[in-house]
C-alpha cells in the first residue's frame, strides 16, 4: 500500500469519526431520538472520542454528550456511571476554548437535574475546573462555566458552599463588569443562586462588593439582566435586617420603583419581591420604602397583573401592615384594602387567596378603625365564605379563620358585623355576638338599627349552651333592650300570644 493510500485511509477514518459525532450531536438535539440513541449504546461510543487527536471531534463528542445529559436525569446518571466526568474535568485545563465551552455544557447538563448529580460533578473536581475557566479571556468560556456553577449552587447550601470555597464569588463579581450582556445575566443569576440559601452565603457575596455592582445595573435597558439583578438583590435582602439595610444603602430606591412599570412582567415581579423581602424585617425598613412612594406603586402593580405575579405585591402589603397601626393605616389610606378584595374575587388559586386573606388580617387586626376599613369593603362575609367552603384548601381555611377572628375581636362597626349573624358557625358566631355585646350598651342608634334590621330577632334564635361564653354575650345584648321587646322576638312568642288569644274571654 502506497503512502498516499495510507494517508487516504487515515483521512477517511478521521472524516468518519467527525461525521459520526456530528450526526449524534444533531440527533441528540431532538427529543424523539434520545431513547433510540441510548439503546444503541452511544454513550460508550462517545467516551473514547473525548480523547480524540482531532480537536473538532473532541468538541463535538462533548456537545453530543451534553445534549444527551441535558435531556433527563437517567441519561445524566449514565454519563456519571460511564466515568466521563473525570475525563472532561482533566482535559478542561489543557484544551482550547471551544472544547472548554462544550465540556462546561456537559457539567451543567449533569448538575442541573439533582443535588446528587451536582455532587458527582463536585466530587470529580468539576467546580475547581469551572472556576479556572472564569479566569479565561474568552467571554463564551466564562459564560459556560458560570452557567454550570449556577446549576450546582442552586440545589442547596452545601453545594453552594463548595462553589464559594473554590473561590468563585470574586470572579463572578468581575463577570458583572464585563461588556457582554449574556455574561452579566448569568453571573447575576449565579450570585442569586448562591445567596438564597443562608445568611452566611449571602454575606460572602456582599463582602465581595456585589451589591454596588448590581445596583449600577437596575436601570439597564436589558430586561433579562434586570430580572437577575433584582432577583439577586432579593435573595440577599431576605436573610436579615443588616443585609436588607446594605441593599437600601446602595441607593437602589427610589430608582427601582420605576421598574414596577417595566414592560417585562418578571422584572416587575422581582422588584415587588425585593420590596417584600426588605419590608418584612422591621417597621423602620418598611417606613423607608413607604417614604419613596412604594405603597401606591405596589397597589397599582397588584391591580395590573394576575396570578402568581400578584403574590409578592400582596404579601408586601401584609408585611408592611403587620408591623404597626400607623403602617397598616398607610396601606388603608393608599386604597390597599379594596385592591386585596379584588384579588380575592379574581383569583382562583388557593395559595394566592390564602396570601391575600393573610394580608387582610394583618391590616384589620390592630384597632376598631382598621377593622372597620376591612368591614366597609365587605370582606368579612368573604372571609367567612372561604373558611366554610369545603373546597378551600386546609391552609386557606386556617388563614381565613385566623384573619376573621383577629379582625372580629376589634370590629365595632355594626353594619359590617350583622351579615355574619346569619351564616357563621358557633366558633365564629361567639366573636360576632361578643362584639355586639360591647357596642350596643353604649350606642342607641346601633341598638335601633339592630332591632329594625332583624339582628335582635336573630340573636334570640341562637341556641347556646347554658353558662357558655356565647350565652353570656347573648344575655348582655338582651339587657340592652326592654324585656317585652326581647320577649317579642323570642322564638315561639307569637304562638304563645295566639294561644292566649284562643283562651281569652271577652268581658
Amino acid at each position: 500500500m502506497s503512502q498516499r493510500q495510507i494517508v487516504q485511509v487515515f483521512e477517511q477514518y478521521q472524516k468518519s469519526r467527525m461525521q459520526f459525532v456530528q450526526t449524534v450531536a444533531d440527533l441528540a438535539a431532538r427529543p424523539q431520538n434520545i431513547e433510540i440513541l441510548r439503546n444503541a449504546g452511544v454513550m460508550s461510543m462517545l467516551r473514547p472520542l473525548l480523547l480524540d487527536v482531532v480537536p473538532s471531534v473532541q468538541q463535538t463528542a462533548a456537545l453530543a454528550l451534553g445534549r444527551l445529559a441535558d435531556h433527563s436525569d437517567d441519561l445524566a446518571e449514565a454519563v456519571v456511571k460511564e466515568d466521563i466526568l473525570p475525563q472532561l474535568v482533566q482535559s478542561l485545563a489543557s484544551q482550547n476554548r471551544f472544547y472548554k465551552k462544550a465540556a462546561a455544557f456537559v457539567l451543567r447538563a449533569v448538575a442541573k437535574h439533582s443535588p446528587e448529580l451536582s455532587q458527582a460533578v463536585v466530587a470529580c473536581g468539576g467546580v475547581d475546573a469551572l472556576v479556572l475557566c472564569l479566569e479565561e479571556f474568552d467571554p463564551g468560556v466564562k459564560e459556560a462555566a458560570t452557567w454550570a456553577l449556577g446549576y450546582i449552587a442552586r440545589h442547596n447550601a452545601l453545594l453552594s458552599q463548595s462553589v464559594v470555597d473554590a473561590g468563585a464569588v470574586p470572579l463572578l463579581v468581575l463577570c458583572l463588569l464585563e461588556p457582554e450582556i449574556a455574561l452579566k445575566r448569568i453571573a447575576a443569576s449565579t450570585l442569586s443562586d448562591i445567596s438564597k440559601h443562608t445568611p452566611e452565603l449571602a454575606q460572602t457575596v456582599v463582602d465581595t462588593g456585589a451589591i454596588a455592582h448590581l445596583a449600577q445595573m437596575i436601570l439597564n435597558p436589558d430586561a433579562k439582566l434586570k430580572r437577575q439583578v433584582f432577583s439577586a438583590l432579593s435573595q440577599i435582602s431576605k436573610h436579615s435586617v443588616s443585609l436588607a439595610e446594605m441593599v437600601i444603602e446602595a441607593e437602589i430606591f427610589p430608582a427601582a420603583l420605576a421598574s414596577l412599570r417595566d414592560q417585562d412582567e418578571y422584572v416587575r415581579k422581582n422588584v415587588a419581591t425585593l420590596m417584600r423581602e426588605v419590608v418584612k424585617h422591621s417597621p423602620e425598613l418598611s417606613q423607608v420604602i413607604i417614604n419613596y412612594g412604594a405603597l401606591s406603586g405596589v397597589i397599582d402593580y397588584v391591580n395590573d397583573c394576575r396570578g402568581n405575579l400578584r403574590l409578592p405585591g400582596i404579601m408586601m402589603l401584609g408585611y408592611v401592615a403587620a408591623h404597626s397601626e400607623n403602617l397598616a393605616m398607610a396601606v388603608i389610606i393608599s386604597k390597599g384594602v379594596p385592591q386585596l378584595g379584588l384579588c380575592l374575587s379574581e383569583e382562583s388559586e388557593h395559595h394566592i387567596k390564602a396570601a391575600t386573606v393573610w394580608s387582610i388580617g394583618q391590616i384589620g387586626h390592630h384597632t376598631p378603625e382598621h377593622a372597620k376599613a376591612v368591614a366597609t369593603a365587605h370582606l368579612l362575609p368573604k372571609l367567612l365564605e372561604l373558611y366554610m367552603d369545603a373546597r378551600s384548601s386546609e391552609d386557606l381555611q386556617a388563614k381565613s379563620k385566623k384573619a376573621l377572628k383577629s379582625i372580629l375581636q376589634k370590629c365595632t362597626y355594626v353594619p359590617g358585623l350583622e351579615p355574619l349573624l346569619y351564616d357563621a358557625p358557633s366558633n365564629i358566631l361567639k366573636h360576632v355576638v361578643c362584639q355586639f355585646s360591647k357596642v350596643l350598651p353604649h350606642d342607641s342608634k346601633a341598638r335601633r338599627l339592630f332591632v329594625t334590621s332583624g339582628g335582635l330577632k336573630k340573636v334570640q334564635e341562637i341556641e347556646a349552651e347554658p353558662g357558655s361564653a356565647l350565652q353570656e354575650h347573648i344575655n348582655a345584648i338582651n339587657n340592652c333592650f326592654p324585656e317585652e321587646l326581647v320577649r317579642y322576638y323570642t322564638p315561639g312568642y307569637s304562638d304563645a300570644l295566639l294561644e292566649r288569644l284562643d283562651n281569652y274571654q271577652s268581658a
